[in-house]
């Protein structure tokens, strides 16, 4: 047995192991990277995207920018990984959330473009869908977008208001269905018999 103590991986050793990473090239490869599982950290994000380590908001935003993009989503569970550690963290609901949108033309030729709380985009479409799950007791819907590798983003409320304003009604799966168009494909929100009641 050698004389060396196992390193405890805390917040800023996660962090230098990422921009090291890094190094200023956008999203880095973490799907890539097999590291071992060092532990479990006391970062939470919060459903309405706010980050806290050890119970404290963080409230540097490049931090959490920098946390975002080693995130990674393993099973069920959500990790920050870099090519020497993986740590678990825990996430309320969704790790982004979806704060705005742009909208470029119309009918099925529309394209809807996400801007997430940590600056990412992504046009919706296939290989990133749009999702709603209805809450089984009230009904209240809770939509999603996939922003990268099984990571969605929480469309925020007023997003959705502007979804709706938006959406049309087509046949989907042979039935009537209120959703919108993004990236030539329809993404249903509501049953179109359901708008009326």
């Amino acid at each position: 047995m050698s004389g060396q103590n196992p390193v405890i991986p805390n917040a800023e050793s996660i962090a230098a192991s990422a921009r090291a990473a890094a190094k200023g090239r956008g999203i880095p490869p973490v799907h890539l990277w097999n590291p071992p599982h060092c532990g479990d950290l006391d970062i939470r994000i919060a459903r309405d995207g706010t980050w806290f380590y050890m119970g404290t908001p963080i409230g540097r935003p490049e931090l959490v920018r920098l946390f975002s993009t080693i995130l990674r989503k393993d099973g069920d569970s959500y990790v920050l990984v870099t090519p020497v550690e993986k740590v678990g963290i825990t996430v309320d609901d969704a790790p982004f959330v979806a704060v705005d949108f742009e909208v470029e033309g119309s009918g099925q030729a529309q394209a809807l473009t996400f801007t997430t709380n940590v600056a990412d985009t992504v046009k919706a479409g296939p290989d990133a869908p749009i999702r709603i799950e209805r809450d089984p007791k009230t009904g209240e819907p809770s939509p999603y977008v996939r922003i990268r590798a099984n990571l969605d983003a929480l469309i925020d409320r007023k997003s959705f208001y502007r979804l709706v304003d938006i959406g049309t009604s087509e046949i989907y799966q042979g039935k009537d269905w209120f959703g919108v168009w993004s990236g030539g494909q329809f993404f249903p929100i509501i049953p179109s018999a359901e708008l009326s009641q």
